[in-house]
Order: C-alpha cells, then structure tokens, then sequence
C-alpha cells in the first residue's frame, strides 16, 4: 500500500512538472514570436523607449490630476 502511494505521488509530481515546462515553453515562444516581429534591435529598442515615454506621460497626468482634486 505504502508503495502504491509513492508510486502516485511521483506520478502527479512528473505531470505537474510537465504541465509547468509546457507553460514556460509557450510563454517563449510567444515572446520569440514578438522578436521577430521587430526586424531588428534597433526598432525593439526605439518601441521600447516609445512604450517608457508613453508610460511615464500616462503617470505624470495621473498624478497631476490627483494632486488638483480637493
């Protein structure tokens, strides 16, 4: 019995870990996919800065509205 149980239980340890290796492997493909989107490191850098700058636009009228509220 006691076997048995162990047997089990390294089962559902390998099939976790399957399911786990899956996802990381999709998530890299997804983002190699997106690389090649962008032929080259020049433009990935120049999205990259162009994403910052929006961001960091985006937050300072946040905070600017937040500061004029009473």
């Amino acid at each position: 019995m006691r076997a048995v149980f162990g047997v089990v239980g390294l089962l559902i340890v390998v099939a976790m870990t399957g399911l786990i290796a899956r996802s990381q492997l999709q998530s890299r493909q997804a983002i190699a996919a997106a690389a090649l989107a962008a032929s080259s490191v020049r433009e990935q850098s120049q999205q990259l800065q162009r994403q910052v700058a929006d961001d960091v636009a985006k937050a300072l009228s946040q905070g600017a509205a937040r500061a004029s509220e009473p």
